[in-house]
């Protein structure tokens, strides 16, 4: 399959996008957490660039391999904190609002803002629309793994 654009973003956009990441990077929430969230979420909508590019970028910030393998089922597994369960919960649930899911419940958010402050839970926010974002982006231009960023 080939890319359909070299580049979808003029420089504008760009500059938009960095503005928006060093928003996200100040509120406060470690970012092996948000390589999470947005690996969770690029799983979800089967964004292969997305996918390949956190999973990279995470190991070498130190991210363990069995926790990067073992997202897509979080909950059947041991290796991640009750913070990181309550973020990838809500990332599941903001990214998933088609076909009449349920999307963000009372539940999912009262459990996340029992571990984040407003400010966190505001980039942990951004980071999932972010992702979802650059995830329809590559799909639809059919941006392949392994050959951006």
């Amino acid at each position: 399959m080939e890319a359909r654009m070299t580049s979808p973003a003029n420089p504008d956009v760009i500059t938009a996008i960095q503005h928006l990441y060093k928003a996200i990077h100040a509120g406060g929430v470690d970012k092996h957490l948000l390589s999470l969230v947005h690996l969770r979420t690029s799983q979800i909508n089967g964004c292969s660039p997305c996918i390949f590019a956190t999973i990279e970028s995470a190991k070498k910030a130190g991210e363990t391999e069995e926790r990067l393998h073992n997202v897509v089922a979080w909950r059947e597994t041991p290796f991640y904190t009750d913070e990181e369960r309550a973020a990838l919960a809500l990332a599941e649930a903001a990214t998933r609002l088609q076909d009449g899911a349920p999307g963000v419940t009372g539940e999912i958010w009262d459990a996340a803002a029992d571990h984040f402050s407003e400010e966190q839970l505001g980039a942990i926010i951004l980071e999932i629309a972010m992702t979802n974002f650059f995830n329809r982006i590559n799909r639809t231009v059919r941006e392949q793994a392994g050959k951006t960023w």
